[in-house]
């Protein structure tokens, strides 16, 4: 069965973390391309698009979220031509190709901030951002006690009395998008992409665009996710009608994606019918692997995404948290997996997370992750997620770059026992789950229902299906097996071995 509507509705995109995909020069940061030479490993996976971390001229102190000009390629990963020839390439093979717009902040190096730095207070440079006179007698002390995403003050001063406003590094400085010369900007960024014919956009850090223009000092007791003053606020969908006017403008249905973090009450507004196509569902990520969680959770976003005639967009995994089988154990990630592709709407997944990749503990040395800076090592930060993949089993660096290139985070030994050559040929390996499920997703549910029907299951299991006759998915949470005849005639595909009728603890089963 095909899908229906545009081409994103129920896609799968695959996230690659370009500085950690494929190195062609051998300077140790992956590359375009690097990304265009594995263009086919990526078609034969079966995924429907490609989502590109940031490629922009960076002093990368956060892994080039801190962009320099949103409007170029930064030198070191490659050139507008290069990635022109690598989304012609990807539109050949079938892929679609969308890219991370990171339009929050700018680097301290752009050169709106550095004109801000050097003008003084009061200036008209300074509108651009968010600037505020310090408290205390000379303005020593930052304007609010707002806290850092990554830890620390959310303010850092300029060394005149006034300070701005930074939500993630020190290095990244928050815009005002209510300034004609920002609006204006964010604009022909997203016209630019569009025209060279990229299929979808990302937009970093969605929530944050809009600041209170007050200021004002968080409740007591606030915590992380709670509602804030500068996250999510009603007038930053002016924004997002904007753009996706803009969006609708083009042909080929051109998808915005918001990076939300939240609960359905957060994502709903995102996708009324004159804003976004799709909008993060993070929350699953850290949902427990128990039947309640995740009965409930889902029927939520399915109640808060239909309602706009729109559908999830399920996460896997990204680079910013931990690996999936850190998350929920080797079994888990291949369970979820196999659940997510069942649901209606789409799916993000991870690069390695198609191979099992775990989660490695750097050293303190090999950090790069400002988190870990910023929280004075008290959070280890993302860097355990982003370690270069490894596409041969030896030698070192496993086939991510030229032999006797050194990568930008190191690889732990015997990386290559997860490398795509080891796992390409064994059919028990999380690779072969990933190639048997994704073509198999879309004659068995894409296109269906995009209600839920669940079914009466066994404790710690979920059963559910997607229209009548259709087929049934059912996933054992527990560790004690279940029998799967109940549920279907035919066993399609699981995510563990499966002995007679018997489904293991820790796995999904897809079933006619």
């Amino acid at each position: 069965m095909t899908g229906t509507g545009p081409w994103w509705r129920e896609a799968v995109t695959y996230e690659v973390y370009l500085r950690s995909f494929a190195d062609a020069d051998g300077d140790g940061l992956g590359d375009l391309a690097g990304v265009r030479s594995r263009l086919p490993y990526l078609a034969d996976l079966g995924v429907d698009a490609v989502w590109l971390t940031p490629f922009y001229p960076s002093p990368d102190h956060d892994a080039g979220y801190d962009v320099s000009d949103h409007r170029d390629v930064d030198p070191r990963v490659g050139t507008l031509a290069e990635l022109d020839g690598l989304i012609a390439d990807a539109h050949r093979r079938g892929l679609r190709v969308v890219v991370d717009l990171v339009l929050n902040h700018v680097a301290s190096a752009h050169p709106w901030f550095v004109a801000a730095r050097a003008a003084g207070p009061g200036s008209p440079e300074r509108d651009r951002f968010h600037v505020r006179p310090g408290r205390g007698v000379a303005g020593e002390l930052p304007p609010n006690g707002w806290r850092s995403i990554f830890g620390g003050s959310a303010w850092a001063p300029f060394g005149d009395g006034e300070w701005y406003l930074h939500l993630f590094d020190i290095e990244q400085p928050d815009l005002r998008h209510e300034h004609p010369e920002v609006a204006a900007d964010a604009a022909a960024t997203l016209r630019f992409w569009l025209d060279r014919g990229v299929d979808g956009v990302r937009f970093d850090a969605a929530g944050s665009l809009v600041k209170d223009p007050a200021y004002p000092e968080l409740p007591d007791g606030w915590r992380a996710g709670d509602p804030s003053p500068f996250s999510d606020r009603d007038d930053v969908h002016e924004i997002y009608r904007r753009w996706a006017r803009q969006l609708a403008a083009y042909p080929g249905d051109r998808l915005g994606v918001a990076e939300t973090w939240g609960g359905p009450e957060i994502i709903e507004p995102y996708l009324r019918p004159d804003e976004l196509g799709q909008a993060f569902a993070m929350d699953p990520i850290y949902w427990p692997l128990r039947p309640e969680p995740w009965r409930a959770g889902v029927d939520a976003l399915l109640a808060a995404t239909t309602r706009h005639g729109r559908l999830p967009a399920w996460v896997h995994g990204s680079h910013d948290v931990s690996r999936a089988a850190q998350r929920w154990g080797r079994d888990g990630a291949r369970a979820v997996l196999l659940l997510m592709l069942a649901l209606p709407g789409a799916v993000y997944l991870y690069a390695g997370d198609e191979l099992g990749l775990p989660e490695v503990a750097l050293a303190d040395d090999e950090i790069r992750d400002p988190v870990f800076r910023r929280s004075a090592g008290a959070d280890r930060g993302r860097d355990g997620a982003r370690v270069p993949l490894p596409w041969t089993e030896q030698p070192a660096p496993y086939g991510f770059g030229p032999a006797g290139s050194t990568p930008w985070l190191p690889q732990p030994a015997g990386w290559g026992g997860f490398s795509v050559a080891r796992q390409a040929d064994d059919p028990t390996s999380a690779l072969a789950l990933t190639r048997a499920a994704l073509p198999l997703r879309g004659t068995c549910w894409r296109g269906r229902p995009a209600e839920v029907s669940w079914l009466d299951a066994p404790a710690d299991c979920l059963a559910f299906e997607r229209g009548a006759g259709g087929p049934r998915c059912l996933v054992n949470l527990g560790d004690t097996p279940v029998d799967w005849r109940p549920y279907g005639q035919r066993l399609l595909l699981s995510s563990a071995p499966v002995d007679g009728a018997s489904l293991p603890g820790h796995s999904t089963a897809w079933l006619r």
